[in-house]
């Protein structure tokens, strides 16, 4: 009765707050209160795909999903992205009949990467997904070791890793272990054979912390690398992308399968790879998955394309406090050949907590922005001052920079007789501030 009681109170909670528009977490939290180990009396799918990682978590698991239920399966999901164990517990549960049984073929979930040793105190995964340790909101998570500590209680026996071969801290996770798959990609066109990047984050081996030899970087430390002492190195990849054109939009998977992207960052090509391998994991034809991909348009508000005036542009959502998400999200528009403007806004630094810390800021490589694609740069929000000090310290002509605190302001300006594509990137956060004074287009 106990466990009937719980899953009819977090349904009737999840079905009130759909109707007032609330976040999907309070169902979970009151369920968690009134039994602490729901999640353990609950029977659960064949598969259970859990996806952590510092970034493309949410657009990961959106594109598994969109794939998966395309071919047949039954998928439940958290597509509201609350990816705590509260969160979780709302999607078991009200994915659940009352009798306590998940009806789909598939639970996905995203995970906190900081929170997942709880959630999988009581679930394990069949299959978990690391998609990359970065630099991250520094005053919640510290350093990228201390979240890989975190994380690392979170994974236990009978759980078949799949892993980022490209990130040599994530690979760690696979010391001691056999049931590991292996994602990455060859040497690309794109690649640089010495770090662009304003920090090395991939110097040292993860596991003896001797210095690492690269012999090419994909972007910051993701690359192919090996340790000059232990031997600890990249790991051959089952499923893997031979080769990429963000000039053109295209990416191939396993020298066979052509994927064009709607998005044209190597960020994008590594969350299609990641979602890649878990269709393939359970049962999908590459074929199929590349058909289903192509083209394809994230529906979380990461990537919305909007209208200003006559002009056209595009919203990348990078989170604040993340240098890499940033940095990928600039070289986007700096690649892009027929000319932009591009809009930066900071004005709220965590939706969470209040600390004011802009260090972060000192991490991004805004000197990507020097280039002849791009041509207006306007610096917008609270923390313009602070973005404008940062800029100085590039080598991007002072003229070419615009600066207002007023988001509304610097759309006005904006929206003008000028031709070219605007860029706006900016975080989770701070979107809605810009988008109240565009027009969405709808992704198809």
């Amino acid at each position: 009765m106990k466990k009937f009681f719980t899953i009819l109170i977090c349904k009737l909670l999840r079905f009130a707050g759909k109707l007032l528009g609330k976040g999907s977490s309070l169902p979970g939290q009151v369920a968690l209160k009134l039994c602490p180990d729901i999640l353990s009396r609950v029977e659960l799918p064949k598969y259970i795909i859990a996806v952590t990682g510092s970034n493309g978590k949410t657009s990961t698991v959106e594109m598994i999903a969109h794939i998966l239920t395309k071919n047949g399966k039954t998928v439940s999901w958290n597509r509201e992205g609350s990816n705590q164990i509260e969160g979780v517990t709302t999607l078991v549960l009200g994915s659940a009949t009352l009798g306590g049984k998940v009806k789909s073929d598939i639970l996905l979930i995203e995970s906190d990467e900081r929170f997942a040793r709880y959630t999988f105190r009581y679930i394990k995964p069949t299959h978990y997904v690391i998609t990359n340790l970065y630099r991250d909101q520094l005053t919640r998570n510290g350093h990228p070791e201390w979240v890989y500590d975190a994380l690392a209680d979170s994974i236990t026996d009978g759980t078949q890793l799949i892993l980022n071969a490209d990130d040599p801290l994530v690979s760690s996770f696979a010391q001691g272990r056999e049931d590991v798959i292996w994602f990455g990609a060859d040497k690309l066109s794109t690649d640089s054979e010495t770090l662009e990047s304003v920090y090395n984050d991939g110097a040292y081996c993860p596991v003896c912390k001797s210095p690492m030899k690269y012999t090419t970087h994909h972007y910051n430390h993701i690359g192919h690398y090996a340790c000059t002492s232990c031997g600890y190195h990249r790991h051959d990849t089952q499923y893997t992308v031979t080769s990429v054109d963000l000039e053109k939009g295209e990416m191939v998977i396993d020298g066979k399968h052509r994927i064009t992207l709607a998005l044209k960052s190597l960020y994008n090509m590594y969350n299609i790879l990641s979602a890649y391998t878990v269709a393939s994991i359970v049962g999908i034809d590459g074929a199929k998955i590349a058909e289903d991909m192509n083209n394809y348009v994230l529906k979380n508000g990461r990537v919305i394309t909007f209208s200003l005036g006559s002009r056209q542009g595009t919203m990348l959502t990078s989170k604040h406090e993340n240098s890499v998400s940033y940095d990928q999200s600039i070289r986007v528009a700096a690649a892009y050949s027929e000319g932009c403007d591009v809009m930066i806004i900071v004005d709220a630094v965590s939706r969470k907590y209040f600390t004011s810390d802009v260090s972060w800021l000192y991490d991004i490589d805004f000197d990507m922005l020097n280039s002849p694609n791009v041509h207006r740069i306007v610096l917008a929000g609270r923390y313009v001052n602070d973005l404008a000090v940062r800029f100085s310290y590039t080598d991007i002509p002072a003229d070419r920079i615009k600066t207002f605190e007023s988001i509304d302001e610097a759309a006005d300006f904006l929206n003008s007789d000028r031709k070219e594509y605007i860029y706006v990137i900016t975080c989770f956060s701070d979107k809605g501030k810009f988008l109240v004074k565009v027009k969405e287009e709808q992704a198809k």
